[in-house]
């Protein structure tokens, strides 16, 4: 998958589209990306011409809700995440609970939210 760089305003489309509803092409924000975002296959039309999620859209979600969850839990143990961000998060090893309640980063965790940050730096 190539590092496509996205501005919030389509991360914005693509959780709108993801949401679903009667005014999926009604919003600004989708109409603006829905170009691009169709073009980098994160989204695409149906056959009853509507706009959907790809799986690619689908995961590039899920990603960004996991490093927003990296970022909170670094901020504050006691954030609150989505428990399937918590579960992935988890099982990769990047967090660990504690005694007291809430997440900590572990030093994969650490090393992991150092290598994106420097990633966006670069960009």
């Amino acid at each position: 998958m190539k590092n496509e760089k996205l501005t919030t305003d389509e991360y914005d489309a693509l959780e709108l589209v993801r949401r679903g509803g009667k005014q999926d092409l009604a919003t600004a924000c989708v109409g603006r990306n829905t170009k691009r975002l169709c073009g980098i296959k994160l989204m695409s039309f149906g056959r009853d011409k509507r706009l959907t999620l790809t799986e690619k859209g689908e995961e590039v979600l899920f990603l960004r809700r996991c490093v927003l969850g990296l970022r909170a839990l670094a901020a504050d143990p006691m954030a609150a995440v989505d428990d399937d961000v918590l579960r992935f998060l988890g099982r990769k090893s990047h967090i660990l609970p504690l005694e007291a309640g809430g997440h900590a980063l572990s030093e994969r965790g650490r090393e992991s939210l150092a290598d994106i940050d420097q990633q966006e730096e670069r960009r």
